[in-house]
């Protein structure tokens, strides 16, 4: 797999809707990885909880007064303003979220029916209308047949400086995981090796069809984290399952290991954390493997 189309740089979603499989985790940990393996990265907390953003210790950004990554992704004006939300870290640039995104799936929503009335004459009803249940939406902002590529076209205002990007999802479908999906075409799964899981996997499957099929794009899968395993007979059927459906892409396992919620609180990946964690060479695997299909690991890696 090459690099995606349009974008200097590598970048992918990591996503499930189902809550509690440790995706974020798993999204600061892959990216601590990246940045273990010197790759630049820059990592985009989509989700409107803003537990990366917690993690990564910038609760002050949360909550801080527009304009914030909701302007960025709902008013076609602000898109460059991402530039001013990067907040450094010690091992990867972030995009904050923001007590505002609570209110973004409304927005994103109300976008994407406007794109639909303006490129369907079938449909008889005035966008004018729609942008009226608005904030910042306007018909004249929505130009194409959808309205999920705000992220994608905020992106390209900053990406050149990275190699990587590296989107947290927010635990639920709809336009604002949506706009991530898209904005990456790449997903990397977290999942728990549990039953319940299998219906949020078919789930996940639907999904992206539905999105392909809405917007033309191809999402690549790039493998699955089977996340917090131990060794039990339901796990083990669980990974069993996991080998089955994704059985053209690479699953990794990540053993439950109370220093990883440990690194999490501290405001840390695992690599940077004071306790040595066993885990970190499943994480450096899955990063030397993101480097092997963005075509990367031939480049150097500084020591």
């Amino acid at each position: 797999m090459s690099r995606q189309s349009g974008s200097t740089v590598a970048r992918l979603c990591v996503t499930n809707a189902k809550g509690g499989t440790g995706k974020t985790t798993v999204a600061v940990n892959v990216a601590g990885a990246l940045n273990e393996r010197g790759r630049d990265v820059l990592f985009v907390d989509l989700d409107p909880q803003g537990n990366a953003t917690e993690a990564l210790g910038l609760v002050e950004s949360y909550d801080a007064q527009p304009p914030t990554l909701f302007d960025v992704l709902t008013s076609a004006d602000q898109r460059s303003s991402i530039a001013d939300l990067i907040v450094d870290h010690d091992e990867m640039d972030v995009v904050p979220s923001n007590i505002d995104m609570l209110q973004v799936e409304h927005e994103l929503t109300i976008a994407d029916l406007v794109a639909r009335v303006q490129h369907d004459d079938s449909i008889d009803i005035d966008p004018k209308t729609l942008s009226d249940l608005s904030l910042n939406v306007t018909p004249d902002s929505v130009s194409g047949a959808h309205a999920l590529d705000v992220l994608d076209e905020a992106l390209a205002v900053v990406e050149d400086d990275y190699d990587y990007v590296v989107i947290d999802s927010p635990p639920f479908y709809g336009k604002l995981t949506d706009t991530g999906i898209y904005a990456s075409q790449n997903i990397l799964v977290p999942a728990l090796t549990e039953a319940s899981s299998e219906r949020a996997i078919e789930l996940l499957i639907d999904q992206m069809a539905a999105l392909e099929g809405q917007t033309g794009i191809t999402v690549n899968t790039l493998g699955v984290v089977a996340n917090r395993v131990e060794k039990t007979n339901e796990d083990e059927t669980m990974l069993s399952w996991l080998g089955e459906v994704f059985e053209e892409f690479p699953i990794w396992e990540v053993r439950k290991r109370v220093a990883l919620q440990r690194a999490f609180t501290a405001g840390s990946s695992i690599f940077q954390y004071e306790e040595s964690v066993d885990m970190e060479s499943v994480f450096l695997d899955v990063a030397t493997e993101l480097d092997r299909q963005f075509g990367l690991l031939d480049e150097e890696v500084p020591a």
